[in-house]
């Protein structure tokens, strides 16, 4: 991440995507360290696809442990170009999920990972680096979430019931509260 800091911001990659139309790239998940190239023979390589709708879809296996390795449509490799709007792309697609990814670049393709260690420092402080994807600032302001993991908990649990009762004001009964979805309300 280091190399392609500071991450773009949605600007940049909408940009990124009217100079470049109709991206597409070739994907595959694999099993952590058990990547091969007839890996791409599997029913997990799914090429020519768009990614974030690609990533959508197939969250489960990134939860389940596998990699995603991604390289441009029929070359078998990742243009470095491609690789910060990649990372931006997939942040950006991965905020609702709120976990932490792992980046690296393998044999010429951009390997993603979720990071099962993570904690909520961690998160923070993956976030905080992609914080400007949304808002434009640079992700090295400080936006008061504190360091303490317990006072980060509550800090984010009382921004997130402050915004759950704007948003019952103005939507009033179409609106799902935190990160719940319409399954979760109905089971409770």
């Amino acid at each position: 991440m280091e190399k392609f800091s500071p991450m773009w911001t949605n600007k940049q990659v909408w940009e990124f995507e009217q100079i470049n139309e109709n991206l597409r790239f070739d994907v595959l998940y694999a099993e952590a360290e058990n990547y091969s190239v007839k890996s791409w023979e599997s029913k997990l390589a799914y090429p020519d696809s768009d990614i974030r709708d690609l990533t959508v879809k197939t969250f489960g296996y990134l939860e389940d442990g596998h990699e995603l390795w991604i390289a441009n449509k029929g070359q078998g490799k990742l243009e470095e170009q491609y690789t910060p709007y990649l990372m931006s792309v997939l942040v950006d697609t991965m905020i609702d999920e709120e976990v932490c990814l792992n980046f690296r670049m393998e044999n010429n393709f951009l390997v993603i990972s979720v990071d099962p260690k993570a904690d909520v420092i961690d998160c923070k402080e993956f976030f905080e680096e992609f914080y400007h994807l949304a808002t434009g600032f640079n992700y090295d302001i400080d936006i008061g979430i504190p360091d303490d993991e317990t006072e980060a908990e509550i800090y984010l649990t009382r921004l997130q019931e402050e915004f759950d009762e704007k948003m019952k004001i103005k939507l009033g009964d179409k609106y799902l509260p935190g990160n719940d979805d319409p399954d979760t309300i109905q089971s409770k």
